[in-house]
C-alpha cells in the first residue's frame, strides 16, 4: 500500500502523482488530506514549495468526484435524491404566452403558437409522460412531445423537437408527416422516449401509435425534455408523481419521467444547459493570477486518469498581475520624472 493511499486517496489519482514523482506525502500533505476527506475545515500554513496545492486539491478532487458518481447512480448525496422527482412544466423555460395555473396550462394567444418545456429532462433509459387535452378553443390545436434544451418553442419546427399534432401528423425539421390519429379535447396523450434505442412514440387514450421518431445520437447526448406547443388550448401535464398521476397504465418497460432514477436526468449533470445548466460544485480562490493558474494546471494534471463522471473546470482572472502593475508604475514614474526635469528647464527659461 502506497503512503497517498494509507491517507485515502483514490488509486487513479495516486497514478497521477506519482507520474510527478510525488512518492511520499509532505507533512502538510499527511495532515491535510484525511481530515479534508473526512469532512473537517481545515485551515493551515506552510512554506513555498511545501505541497500546500496537493494538500487541498487532492481531497477536493476526490470528494467532487465521488458525489458527482452518487449522482450518477442515483445515490443519496447533497445534489439528489432517492424520492420521485419534482418536475413541472417550467415557469422560465416557455413562451410569455404559456400560463401555468392550478396544475393547467393554457394558451394565452387565440392566433398563434406558444410553447414551453419540462423543468428536467432525461438523459437514458426509457420514459413516458402524459398530457390531456382539456379545452380546444376555436381553431385550437396542440402538439405534444419531446426536445433539447436547444430547441425552439414552437415543438417540431427544428432538429431539435419531435411534436405530435392534433391534425394527426407528427413534425421534426418543419416536416409535418402523416402519423396515427387525430385527437382534440378529453383525449390523453401519452408520449415515450426510449433513448437508449432512438424511439420516440405516442399513445391515444392508452393505444400505442407506434414509432414515430429515430433520433440520431447527437441529439440523444443533449438529453430530451417533455414539450408542448399551444394554440388557444388547454391542457394539464402528468409526470407521474402524486401531484400529477398517470391516467393509464405506463408502457411495459417505461417508467413515468418522476420516477426516473436521478441519475439518467439533467438532475445528473448538476449543470443546466441554456436554461439547465450544471451548477459549480466547488470554487477554489487564489490571491493571485499566478497562483490561479498554478492551482488549474495542477488539478488538470491530477485528474487525467479518473474515470467517468469527467469533471468539468473552468480558471476565471479578475485584474491584472502584480508583475504588470509593477511595470505599470515604473513607466509612470520614468514619466513623472521627464515630467519635472521638462518643468525644471522651462523655469530656468
Amino acid at each position: 500500500m502506497s503512503a497517498f493511499e494509507e491517507l485515502g486517496v483514490l488509486p487513479e489519482l495516486i497514478k497521477a502523482v506519482e507520474e510527478q514523482e510525488w512518492f511520499l506525502p509532505t507533512p502538510i500533505q499527511s495532515d491535510a488530506i484525511p481530515l479534508i476527506l473526512g469532512g473537517g475545515d481545515v485551515l493551515a500554513a506552510a512554506e513555498t514549495g511545501s505541497g500546500k496545492t496537493g494538500a487541498f486539491a487532492l481531497p477536493v478532487i476526490q470528494i467532487v468526484w465521488e458525489e458527482l458518481r452518487n449522482v450518477a447512480k442515483g445515490k443519496n448525496s447533497t445534489t439528489a435524491s432517492s424520492t420521485a422527482i419534482s418536475i413541472e412544466l417550467s415557469p422560465t423555460d416557455k413562451d410569455p404566452g404559456i400560463q401555468i395555473q392550478g396544475g393547467v396550462t393554457a394558451s394565452a394567444y387565440t392566433n398563434s403558437w406558444c410553447g414551453g418545456r419540462a423543468s428536467i429532462g432525461v438523459l437514458r433509459g426509457k420514459h413516458y409522460y402524459e398530457v390531456h387535452i382539456i379545452h380546444v378553443g376555436n381553431a385550437g390545436l396542440a402538439r405534444v412531445g419531446w426536445s433539447t434544451g436547444a430547441a425552439r418553442y414552437d415543438l417540431g419546427t427544428d432538429q431539435f423537437g419531435y411534436g405530435f399534432g392534433g391534425t394527426g401528423r407528427k413534425s421534426n425539421c418543419r416536416n409535418f408527416d402523416p402519423y396515427g390519429q387525430p385527437f382534440g379535447i378529453s383525449d390523453v396523450i401519452g408520449c415515450y422516449a426510449d433513448l437508449d434505442s432512438g424511439v420516440i412514440g405516442f399513445t391515444k387514450n392508452g393505444s400505442d401509435l407506434g414509432r414515430a421518431f429515430t433520433v440520431p445520437p447527437n441529439i440523444l447526448r443533449q438529453g430530451l425534455y417533455p414539450a408542448i406547443c399551444l394554440k388557444n388550448v388547454q391542457v394539464s401535464l402528468h409526470f407521474g408523481d402524486s401531484c400529477s398521476p398517470l391516467t393509464f397504465p405506463v408502457p411495459p418497460g417505461f417508467t413515468p419521467v418522476a420516477g426516473a432514477n436521478p441519475g439518467d436526468t439533467s438532475l445528473a449533470n448538476a449543470n443546466l444547459s441554456s436554461s439547465q445548466g450544471r451548477a459549480p460544485v466547488c470554487l477554489i480562490l487564489e490571491p493571485s493570477w499566478e497562483l490561479a493558474e498554478q492551482t488549474h494546471k495542477s488539478i488538470s494534471s491530477f485528474t487525467k486518469y479518473l474515470p467517468p463522471p469527467s469533471l468539468e473546470m473552468a480558471l476565471l482572472i479578475g485584474g491584472v498581475s502584480i508583475q504588470s502593475q509593477a511595470q505599470v508604475c515604473m513607466l509612470l514614474q520614468m514619466v513623472l520624472i521627464l515630467l519635472l526635469e521638462l518643468l525644471g528647464v522651462l523655469m530656468h527659461l
